[in-house]
């Protein structure tokens, strides 16, 4: 999100009650829906525990938001395998029938 070239603008968000002034070059929308993502999270996060430490909630937020991460790079990992493993197979199959 935030980027080292230079900056062109800021974005005023608030996540958890805070309101954050972040430089960027992405798109305004993009940011604002980055952190209304966040602050959706950390809410229910905060609602199912009850707890009302922010740093506690944040961490436990950040923590979801990376098994997602997580979570979908591995489908991607698998997904690129599986993509792979099937173009072998058809390039394979086009050399055997004299195609390739």
């Amino acid at each position: 999100m935030i980027k080292s070239r230079l900056v062109k603008r800021s974005v005023t968000v608030q996540v958890a009650g805070q309101r954050y002034t972040l430089k960027t070059d992405d798109d305004e929308r993009l940011v604002k829906s980055l952190a209304s993502y966040v602050d959706a999270k950390f809410r229910d996060i905060q609602k199912a525990t009850r707890n009302q430490d922010t740093q506690a909630v944040a961490i436990l937020t950040a923590l979801q938001v990376a098994e997602e991460l997580f979570q979908v790079r591995a489908e991607s990992a698998d997904l690129k395998k599986r993509v792979g493993d099937k173009t072998r197979a058809l390039l394979d199959y086009l050399a055997k029938v004299g195609r390739v």
